[in-house]
């Protein structure tokens, strides 16, 4: 919420201070003034005007010379001292474009006076997307930096974030993201949606409130007014429309915050009836906030309430309120005792409308730096937050983490263009059936001083095939075929085929899935691939999957098995077929079944039968040493008591070609196949 009024400053203290200026000469003491007054806009203004008073050697300037402008004359130190806080000033108000140039000055200058100025050159430079240029300056800071602080142990954070942000350029987008057309982003900062209604969009603004003139004042009260300024104040609006476009903003029918109060950053009970906002002002540079509730009468909304003590605890800040879908948790940030940091995020469970005993959110979601403005998605467990504490793109950065309240899995970052090099925060779903695949966003990385409200929409890429009978080759109608996410072990989706025995998915980007296609009496078949192939195309046709047909108790022939001549030992071309029902095996994981052996009629019934045992026999070692269960496997020799064609011709002579045939090996399902190989992934 660090910029909820900058875009106030910079209305109003260029219309203020410029009517000023005419008196004002000594721009560096004006500067001063404005800057430990933490007005770091105006201050930039003066420190601009006071360069221009100084004059000295060139040379004194560079490397980083003013393009332009005229050696300035004076001190060197003072100088020195008004580039430093030119730099800090334009930082400080988050115009890190400027601010890059004066620290690039600063650094120049090598002072040991400004020892962290190659710091903030680095995250200027990372600010501004340049993360080569400022991963160069955090390691030269590092190596230079002697004090033990909390910048001492920032800049580690900064280079990891710089190598992944370097890294993550080589990865294809997961979303696409357009600032919102219409009149939402007008005035100030405009931030924090939320979708209320199909069509209708509710948001903070922070705009001017300007007191009505008569019908018939005249031009020059109208110039008055308009010398004057006004202040903005965040409240809440709405606007209509759908997807990037929104219009007819005006505000939403609930009462004002008091005179030098903000209000806004809000959250609707899932039958619309209550709303939990926040408020807050700032006193002495310090901010306080708290959460209040509003009800909902007739079209309008209560004058909001702070709620208890399990929310809102004296003397820290509450804020960014959060309802979960079903109404069961509130979720909201605070610094409130208790917590790893800065903000932390909390939730309390809910009973009859009233928040419990606040919980922290733990170690694994929190850090000792900024979590704010919390999203969870209900239907599948996953926590949507912004933190500028772990390894992003630079400042806040949207994380994912799932969970039920219980235990959370580490949080990730969600990528590009999600997250930019500036603040990104407040997630909401446009729709909350599907809530990852299109929603909102608030973000500065298109505006020097305010947050903007983005439509996001997640890429999607299609995935489709056939499957088809191995025997018949024709579509296989009844079939199911489920989709996994391999890495989340979570059932996505799943089909039952028609008679075109086609099938179609999306999904995401940078994702491994594994399809599973089964059907009764028929051998599973699964297929491992990752997104990333789609990543060029829209859309990729899946080679044509075939399932086999069996039948219990009925042998299947499996060809080209050898063994050495009068003897057990598989050949080495033998293997390689055998490993085949190994992936058989693996992909239906509850068959069980016979692997038998046959010979000719040449050798006696006893030798034949002793053969062709260990000949199975070898067939399920080999087996069980791929890794199947020795539960799941039978040996069976059958000697020469089951040819299947003649070992001798009509007339009583040799039949090589009948004999080769006898001489086979076999197996057959025993048990019929258990379907669960989907269900062993949990339902998304």
């Amino acid at each position: 919420m660090k910029k909820f009024t900058l875009c106030c400053l910079l209305v109003l203290t260029g219309l203020f201070y410029s009517a000023q200026a005419q008196y004002v000469y000594d721009y560096k003491h004006t500067a001063d003034v404005y800057y430990n007054a933490k007005d770091y806009y105006s201050a930039a203004q003066y420190y601009n005007k006071a360069l221009g008073t100084f004059k000295i050697k060139s040379e004194q300037v560079l490397p980083y010379a003013v393009a332009g402008a005229a050696p300035p004359t004076g001190k060197l130190k003072d100088y020195q001292q008004v580039v430093a806080r030119l730099a800090e000033s334009y930082r400080l108000y988050n115009d890190y474009g400027n601010a890059e140039t004066w620290y690039a000055q600063l650094v120049g200058f090598n002072n040991p006076q400004y020892p962290q100025a190659r710091f903030w050159y680095g995250v200027c430079l990372r600010a501004n997307g340049k993360y080569a240029e400022a991963l160069e300056q955090f390691n030269k800071f590092k190596q230079s930096y002697t004090a033990s602080d909390e910048i001492s142990t920032r800049v580690n954070l900064e280079i990891q974030t710089c190598e992944f942000a370097l890294e993550e350029e080589k990865k294809q987008p997961k979303y696409t993201i357009v600032k919102l057309s219409g009149n939402v982003n007008e005035g100030g900062a405009n931030y924090a949606p939320v979708m209320m209604d199909p069509g209708t969009l509710m948001f903070t603004s922070s705009r001017p409130e300007t007191p009505p003139l008569p019908a018939n004042a005249s031009t020059p009260e109208k110039k008055k007014q308009e010398r004057k300024g006004t202040p903005y104040v965040n409240t809440l609006y709405t606007a209509t429309g759908s997807g990037n476009d929104f219009a007819n903003s005006q505000k939403l029918p609930i009462t004002n915050p008091p005179k030098g109060y903000d209000q806004g950053v809000s959250t609707v009970s899932p039958d619309g009836k209550t709303m939990f906002l926040t408020r807050w002002t700032v006193k002495n540079g310090l901010k306080q906030a708290s959460i209040c509730i509003s009800t909902k009468q007739n079209n309008n909304w209560s004058d909001p309430q702070p709620l208890g003590s399990n929310v809102n605890v004296d003397g820290y800040n509450s804020m960014q309120p959060y309802i979960t879908a079903d109404g069961k948790y509130l979720l909201f940030t605070s610094n409130r005792p208790g917590g790893m940091g800065k903000n932390d995020i909390w939730y309390c469970l809910m009973s009859n409308g009233t928040p419990g005993s606040a919980r922290n959110m733990g170690t694994t979601i929190n850090t000792k730096d900024e979590e704010q403005a919390p999203f969870y998605d209900q239907e599948k467990n996953v926590l949507i937050f912004s933190s500028d504490g772990r390894v992003g793109y630079g400042g806040l950065d949207f994380f994912q983490s799932e969970g039920d309240f219980g235990s959370w899995s580490a949080p990730k970052n969600m990528g590009k263009p999600l997250n930019s090099a500036k603040d990104d925060i407040y997630y909401t779903a446009a729709d909350n059936t599907h809530p990852f695949a299109s929603g909102f966003i608030s973000s500065d990385r298109e505006s020097v001083c305010c947050l903007e409200i983005f439509a996001v929409k997640r890429i999607r890429k299609i995935v489709t095939g056939l499957i088809t009978d191995c025997d018949t080759h024709q579509p296989l109608a009844g079939a199911t075929v489920t989709l996994l996410d391999t890495v989340r072990q979570k059932q996505i989706d799943k089909v039952t085929l028609d008679a075109t025995g086609k099938y179609t998915f999306e999904v995401d980007p940078n994702r491994s899935y594994k399809l599973i296609a089964e059907k009764d009496n028929y051998f599973t078949k699964s297929l491992h691939f990752k997104a990333d192939g789609l990543d060029n195309a829209d859309e990729m046709q899946n080679p044509t999957l075939c399932l086999q047909h069996y039948e219990v108790e009925k042998p299947i022939i499996l060809n080209n098995i050898y063994y050495d001549f009068n003897k057990a030992t598989l050949r080495p071309e033998s293997k390689v077929v055998l490993d085949t029902v190994v992936d058989m095996l693996n992909e239906n994981p509850k068959l069980t079944i016979e692997m038998s052996a046959h010979t000719d009629s040449i050798g006696s019934d006893k030798y034949n039968m002793k053969l062709s045992q260990a000949r199975a026999q070898s067939c399920v070692d080999y087996l069980i040493s791929k890794g199947i269960s020795p539960s799941r496997l039978i040996a069976k020799g059958y000697g020469k008591s089951r040819p299947i064609a003649p070992n001798s011709l009509p007339n009583h002579k040799d039949n090589p070609e009948g004999r080769q045939m006898n001489r086979r090996t076999e197996f057959k399902v025993l048990k019929r196949q258990v379907n669960v190989t989907a269900t062993s992934y949990q339902q998304e």
